[in-house]
């Protein structure tokens, strides 16, 4: 089978400093993957070239048989791929509902927007209580709830999840990768960037880890919590 996305010997550059230095790595349909590494190592730099906010000097992105690393990222979005960015983004000046609908802008039919709204809903019971209020007005939690269940309304093949943990106090943490799990099993592919490393591995199929923008190491996740240079570098003393 195929690999879904398949990113090869892909170069960011911010100006003159290169952020990814030849970063290749896939995704198979169905798949939970984990990109792990310490801040700045290129992470969410990698999610934002993959979802075409970057464009790599070098290399190809590939996904589903198509390249995407030169086009518009409102395309990348109507193949079927959504990014849900570090730091939430939500409109705070919107109400949950209309956030929502935002997300399935590159949709027309009202009657699958309606059935997206009703599984995000189902999936965040807590959206549909407050889905008349300010996003604003939502705690860190439930923004982080949003701004996933955003992304799912445009019905992605890919999610691109970037630091959904970071913030949020040890039970709602726990809340998120249930949810990362769930949507999983209802058949979604994940690429996770996730700084808790211990909770990423835990749930993901395979991994990688990235260093000052390389990828380092690769494999299985459980070969990957076995291996002692990451036991050492990124599960050591995180719950």
């Amino acid at each position: 089978m195929p690999p879904m996305l398949q990113v090869e010997n892909v170069e960011v550059y911010y100006g003159k400093i290169q952020a990814l230095k030849g970063v290749s790595l896939v995704v198979q349909p169905g798949e939970l993957v984990a990109l792990i590494g310490s801040n700045g190592a290129g992470k969410s730099t990698m999610l934002r070239t993959i979802s075409g906010l970057l464009r790599p000097r070098q290399g190809s992105i590939t996904y589903e048989g198509q390249r995407i690393d030169r086009i518009a990222p409102y395309q990348i979005v109507r193949l079927g791929l959504a990014h849900c960015p570090e730091g939430r983004r939500i409109f705070g000046r919107l109400t949950v509902a209309e956030n929502l609908r935002l997300g399935a802008v590159t949709r027309t039919s009202a009657a699958e927007i309606e059935r997206s709204r009703a599984q995000v809903y189902e999936l965040f019971p807590r959206l549909q209580e407050r889905s008349n209020q300010l996003a604003s007005t939502l705690s860190g939690g439930e923004q982080q709830m949003l701004a996933i269940g955003r992304a799912l309304m445009s019905e992605p093949k890919l999610l691109l999840l970037d630091e959904p943990s970071l913030g949020l106090a040890p039970m709602l943490v726990t809340q998120i990768f249930k949810t990362i799990q769930n949507i999983r099993q209802r058949g979604g592919t994940i690429l996770l960037v996730e700084q808790n490393a211990r909770q990423a591995l835990n749930i993901a199929d395979r991994a990688y880890v990235i260093e000052t923008g390389k990828v380092v190491l690769e494999g299985s996740a459980a070969e990957l919590r076995a291996n002692p240079q990451v036991e050492h570098a990124y599960l050591g003393g995180v719950a």
